[in-house]
């Protein structure tokens, strides 16, 4: 089994999915890169089958198929253009591809939702085709695993092929509590070991507090947007109106100033939960109108993390930067251990693939900043996860939105319960481990009925009306 870097599990994303935008945009990337010299090509094409087609016009599939063929970097490109990007691309006919080589382009039959097939290997699968000048042709197939993540007909995911081997392999709970007892080390020491092997440590706290950067932007930028989320939905959005009830009449010109009045608020438990679901609605909110969040693991749950953060950052005495570093080190190596042994797809594993992943990520981060030790972490992420089992994703309109949104603010608030119970915990008596539940949950995944799989077929997904049809 390879290692997988924490790195992997939480990085710069866009909305509104790790599977169904980012994938199929890094998919498309990767297609154009392979087919060499692009002034040979022709023409191109996209096809989008399973859960891509089902729910990929509310998720933007197609949008991130488009930016993807035309060299557009996803970690790098002003979210805002992207509407007028792909409005010419319509228009025109006409798409340069890897930003080099403009071709004709049909939307309406060039890309095409293919709602009647599925893979056999993933619902989240692709094939993208060419035709050069020659008359030859060149086909490549692709599924999106989840997260980001990636693979071909043929081959694993490129993140998992680097072949990087760490000094202390933990591929499970087992092995990672193991570790840290024979070293003696705590659960963030023992990552920053076998981080290196990426990455020098200075590249890794520096890797760390950029993606703390983006998260406090993020959610900056999110209690200062109003109106509603694209889609048929009319959702409205939320954390801009709760910042302002919280703060009352207080003003504030940046984010740091923002902070400093949150940090001096009274600390009842009512205020702080309120601005907890605040946090957390503010990413999700983001990352439905395509904005750029920290996808940790996913997009749809890219909430959670920010918001337990948050709250640490701003609610606990002593919570520093080093803390924020360790934290984030955690959730992604815990977070591993879901994708080695189960799946972080809720086309594969419904929501508790996603929102139950990203709350015993947290929760893990959580407990070690409170004062866990390494088995109380665990225990940690395993409550966290156990609280999760079965939940199905059904998003109404193919949306990430309903229930999508509101389900990171819950994630969160379990996240933190985790981490306290686990603190409260003997690791002598605890009855269910992190491994367990991983295979439990991955077991759950098998059983459950695909419509509940990120297809929008069942669930609330068919009981709550959508103006525009959106897939």
């Amino acid at each position: 089994m390879e290692s997988i870097s924490a790195f992997e599990i939480i990085k710069i994303g866009i909305g509104p999915s790790s599977s169904h935008t980012m994938g199929p945009w890094r998919a498309a990337a990767q297609f154009v890169n392979e087919l060499g010299d692009l002034d040979a090509v022709a023409q191109i094409n996209a096809r989008l089958y399973g859960s891509l087609a089902k729910t990929g016009a509310g998720h933007g599939t197609d949008i991130a198929v488009l930016m993807g063929l035309s060299g557009e970097d996803y970690t790098r490109i002003d979210t805002g253009a992207i509407p007028a990007k792909v409005e010419a691309i319509k228009r025109g006919g006409r798409l340069h591809l890897g930003g080099v080589r403009e071709l004709p382009f049909a939307y309406a039959s060039d890309l095409v939702f293919d709602y009647d097939t599925t893979l056999p290997r993933h619902a989240n699968g692709m094939r993208f085709g060419a035709t050069r000048k020659d008359g030859s042709t060149v086909e490549r197939t692709y599924y999106s695993l989840g997260g980001g993540f990636i693979a071909t007909e043929h081959e694993p995911d490129p993140a998992t092929m680097k072949k990087i081997v760490t000094p202390y392999p933990c591929h499970t709970g087992a092995a990672l509590e193991d570790n840290c007892r024979k070293l003696g080390l705590s659960v963030s020491e023992l990552t920053y070991v076998n981080e290196q092997a990426w990455r020098s440590r200075a590249e890794i706290d520096a890797l760390a507090l950029g993606l703390w950067k983006e998260i406090r932007e993020c959610v900056f930028r999110g209690v200062n947007s109003e109106g509603y989320l694209p889609g048929g939905l009319r959702v409205r959005r939320r954390a801009a109106e709760m910042n302002r009830r919280l703060l009352g009449d207080a003003v504030y010109a940046s984010l740091n100033q923002w902070l400093d009045l949150i940090q001096s608020q009274p600390r009842d438990f009512t205020r702080v939960n309120k601005w907890i679901s605040c946090f957390a609605l503010a990413v999700n909110e983001e990352n439905a109108s395509f904005g750029r969040i920290v996808t940790a693991p996913t997009n749809g749950a890219a909430g959670v993390i920010p918001a337990v953060l948050m709250y640490a950052w701003c609610f606990l005495d002593g919570f520093d930067q080093d803390k924020v570093i360790r934290f984030l080190l955690i959730a992604g190596e815990i977070g591993t251990l879901f994708k080695k042994n189960a799946t972080i797809s809720a086309a594969m594993g419904g929501c508790q693939a996603e929102i139950g992943v990203s709350s015993a990520m947290a929760a893990a981060g959580l407990a070690e900043a409170l004062g866990a030790c390494p088995a109380q972490v665990l225990i940690a992420a395993e409550i966290a996860m156990e609280h999760h089992l079965g939940l199905t994703c059904d998003p109404v309109g193919g949306l990430v939105q309903i229930p999508c949104i509101e389900r990171n603010s819950m994630g969160a608030m379990k996240a933190i319960t985790a981490a306290n119970i686990a603190l409260e915990t003997d690791p002598k008596d605890a009855r269910v481990s992190l491994d367990a539940v991983i295979k439990t949950m991955w077991e759950t995944a098998q059983d459950m009925n695909s419509r509940y799989k990120e297809t929008a077929e069942a669930g609330l997904a068919m009981h709550i009306p959508v103006s525009v049809p959106e897939c």
